[in-house]
C-alpha cells in the first residue's frame, strides 16, 4: 500500500488580521516574527538543576557517538553537561540503568489531523469491504446527532477489492446520511449517494485539473474522487472550531509524546492551526516542538509576516511552505515518466504544471522561506528538482529546501539532491507499507531509485526521517525498525526487501535527530543531547538499536519523555 501524505482536512479561513487578533498580536505594524515569552516546557524549569543519573545514555553529535551515564540538566531547560563532576547540588534522579537517548523528531507527519482522527471513524486496519462497511454502519448508529460521518484509513489493496469502493458501497451502511472516507494515503476519497446529492456532484460536474472523478461506463461518479477531485466534496464539510482545532493538537501531542516524539514537522499547517497552536505555545501548553510547514493557502492568506525562526524559545517555528506536485503511488496519481507498469494508460496526476511550480517556488524562496514539496513519482521529483535549480539560480540564499517523500526516482537524478542541497525527507515505514505493491506500479527498472536510502546516503545526501502519521503509524521505533531491517513488524520478508538500501542503525537514528534538526534549522539546538541544547529526551525500557534477544526494535517502550528539561509525560516504571 501506499502511504505518503495527508491532504488536509476542511479549515476555517482566517485573514491576517484575525491572525494577528488571535495570536494576541493585533496591534498596529507589530509583527509576528518575532519569540513569544512563556513559560512553555521551552522555558525556565520549575525549580533548579537535575542530574539524571545512573543511565545508559546515548547520543549521536557532529563529531560522532557518545555514550554516558549521567546527564545534567540546567535550570533553564538546557543540557548542562554528560558526566559532569561538579553537579553543585543539583536534584537527583536515578534512571536505574535504563536507556536514555535525545528525543525523536518526526520529520513528516500531520500534527492536527492526528488530533482530529481520534473523532472520525478509523478504518485503519480493515481486511476487508465487508469489514469496513460494518464499522461504518456501528459507527453510524453510536453517532446519531452527527449531519456527516467521517473517517479515514481504507485501504482497497489490501482489502483486495480490485477498484476503489463506491457511493453503492456505502449506501448499503449508511443511506440516509452524507458519508465521506478517506483512503488511508490521503489521496483518494470515497462518498455515498446522500453526500453526492449534498454536494451537487452528478455527470455532468467537470473533472478538475489535477484530479479523478471516477466514473461508471454510463458517465455517472461511482462516487470515488481521486487527489485534486476530493475537493468537490472537502469544500462542503463541516470545518472545525479553534476550539476544536486546540483539543485535535492536545490530543495529538499526548500521542506523541508516549512514543518518544519531542519534536515534529508539520507538513501542512493551516492559518487557522497555526493561531491556535501560537496561542498553545505562548500558554505553555505546548509539549512538543512543532515546526510548521504552511500549506500554500496559508502562505497566501498570512504572508512573510507569519515567519519566526523561534517562538516560545524553540516551541514552533515557521520558516517554509509545504507544496504539492503529485499523488500517491497506491491511488496511481504520482507522477511517472512513463506509464505505470500496472495501469498502461496513465501516468499520474501532477497537480500544476512546470511553469505554475516554478513561479510558486520561486515566490516563497523570495519571501525567506524554505521549500518543502511533496512529489511521489519520478516525474514529479524531477519537476521539482527543475523547480528548484531554477529558483535558486534566481533566488539565492540557504534555506537547505526539501523534497517530503523523495519516493521514486530517475536514478539520474538522485545526484542533484547532494549537488543542490537539498534535503530527502522520506518515511521508513513507507518502504514496508508499500512492498506488497510498489514494484507491481513501477516495474523492475524503476524500483532501483525507489526508497533508496543507501543510495542517497552514499552520495552524501541529508535524510530526515518521518512517518507520515496519520497515514503510517506515529511511533518512530516502527520507522528505525524499518529503515535498518527493511521489514515489517513480522519480520517479512525474511532477509528484508530490497535489503542493500537499508540504514545502519547509528544512520536511522541520525535520520530521526540530527537529521531532521538540520532540516528544519534546528540543529544548534535540537538533535543532541550537547552542553548549551535543550534537554529533550526520552528514556526507555530497551535499546531500540541493538534490542535484547526476542525484542524487536518497534516493540521499544518510552518509559519518560522530557522536554526542556521538564517531564512531559510518564508511561511505566523506571
Amino acid at each position: 500500500m501506499c502511504q505518503e501524505c495527508c491532504r488536509r482536512s476542511p479549515q476555517p479561513r482566517i485573514s491576517r488580521a484575525q491572525f494577528l487578533k488571535l495570536v494576541g498580536l493585533a496591534t498596529a505594524g507589530v509583527a509576528v516574527t518575532a519569540g513569544c515569552s512563556s513559560g512553555a516546557p521551552g522555558g525556565v524549569r520549575e525549580g533548579g538543576r537535575v542530574l539524571i543519573d545512573n543511565v545508559r545514555g546515548f547520543t549521536l553529535t557532529p563529531d560522532g557517538p557518545l555514550e554516558f551515564s549521567s546527564l545534567l540538566v540546567e535550570a533553564d531547560g538546557r543540557v548542562g553537561g554528560l558526566d559532569v563532576a561538579n553537579t553543585g547540588g543539583a536534584e537527583r534522579i536515578d534512571g536505574r540503568g535504563r536507556v536514555l537517548i535525545p528525543g525523536l523528531h518526526d520529520a513528516h507527519g500531520h500534527f492536527g489531523q492526528l488530533g482530529a482522527n481520534v473523532s472520525q471513524l478509523n478504518l485503519a486496519g480493515t481486511k476487508s469491504l465487508d469489514e469496513a462497511m460494518r464499522a461504518l454502519k456501528t459507527f453510524a448508529a453510536e453517532h446519531p446527532e452527527r449531519q456527516w460521518i467521517l473517517g479515514r484509513g481504507w485501504n482497497d489493496v489490501i482489502w483486495g477489492l480490485g477498484r476503489l469502493p463506491s457511493a453503492a458501497d456505502l449506501d448499503a451502511a449508511v443511506p440516509d446520511r452524507p458519508v465521506w472516507l478517506v483512503r488511508v494515503d490521503g489521496h483518494a476519497g470515497v462518498a455515498n449517494t446522500a453526500a453526492l446529492r449534498q454536494v451537487g456532484i452528478t455527470r455532468d460536474t467537470p473533472t478538475p485539473a489535477g484530479g479523478e472523478i471516477v466514473r461508471g461506463p454510463d458517465g455517472a461518479p461511482t462516487g470515488a474522487f481521486v487527489d485534486a477531485a476530493q475537493d468537490l466534496v472537502e469544500t462542503h464539510l463541516p470545518k472545525p472550531t479553534t476550539e476544536d482545532l486546540k483539543q485535535n493538537f492536545t490530543a495529538a501531542q499526548r500521542k506523541l509524546n508516549e512514543v518518544g516524539l519531542t519534536s515534529v514537522s508539520d507538513a501542512g499547517t493551516s492559518a487557522a492551526e497555526l493561531a491556535v497552536l501560537h496561542q498553545l505555545a505562548a500558554a505553555g501548553e505546548l509539549t512538543i516542538r512543532t515546526n510548521s510547514f504552511l500549506t500554500y493557502d496559508a502562505y497566501r492568506e498570512l504572508g512573510a509576516q507569519a515567519r519566526g525562526d523561534s517562538f516560545a524559545d524553540d516551541m514552533l517555528r515557521v520558516r517554509t511552505v509545504k507544496l504539492y506536485i503529485d499523488g500517491a503511488l497506491g491511488s496511481h496519481g504520482a507522477a511517472m515518466l512513463a506509464p505505470y507498469s500496472d495501469d498502461p494508460e496513465n501516468s499520474g496526476l501532477p497537480q500544476m504544471d512546470a511553469a505554475e511550480l516554478r513561479n510558486r517556488v520561486t515566490q516563497v524562496m523570495r519571501d525567506g522561506f524554505q521549500v518543502a514539496t511533496h512529489a511521489i513519482g519520478d516525474a514529479g521529483n524531477r519537476m521539482v528538482l527543475d523547480a528548484y535549480e531554477a529558483a535558486m539560480a534566481e533566488v539565492g540564499g540557504d534555506m537547505r529546501h526539501r523534497i517530503e517523500h523523495a519516493q521514486v526516482l530517475a536514478v539520474e537524478d538522485i545526484p542533484r539532491l547532494r549537488t543542490n542541497g537539498i534535503i530527502a525527507s522520506m518515511q521508513p515505514v513507507h518502504a514496508t507499507d508499500d512492498m506488497n505493491m510498489a514494484e507491481d506500479r513501477v516495474g523492475p527498472q524503476r524500483i532501483a531509485g525507489a526508497y533508496a536510502w543507501r543510495t542517497m546516503l552514499e552520495q552524501g545526501i541529508t535524510i530526515a526521517s518521518g512517518s507520515d502519521f496519520p497515514v503510517s503509524s506515529e511511533n518512530p521505533f516502527d520507522g528505525l525498525h524499518a529503515a535498518i531491517t527493511r521489514t515489517d513488524r513480522d519480520g517479512q520478508p525474511v532477509g528484508g526487501w530490497y535489503p542493500q538500501q537499508a540504514m545502519t542503525p547509528h544512520e536511522a537514528l541520525r535520520s530521526f535527530t540530527l537529521g531532521a534538526a538540520f532540516a528544519a534549522h534546528q540543529e544548534r539546538v535540537l538533535g543532541s543531547l550537547e552542553p548549551g541544547k535543550w534537554a529533550d529526551f526520552v528514556i526507555l525500557d530497551q535499546d531500540p538499536l541493538d534490542p535484547p534477544p526476542g525484542r524487536a526494535r518497534w516493540q521499544t517502550r518510552t518509559l519518560q519523555t522530557w522536554v526542556a528539561g521538564r517531564r512531559v509525560g510518564e508511561y511505566g516504571d523506571l
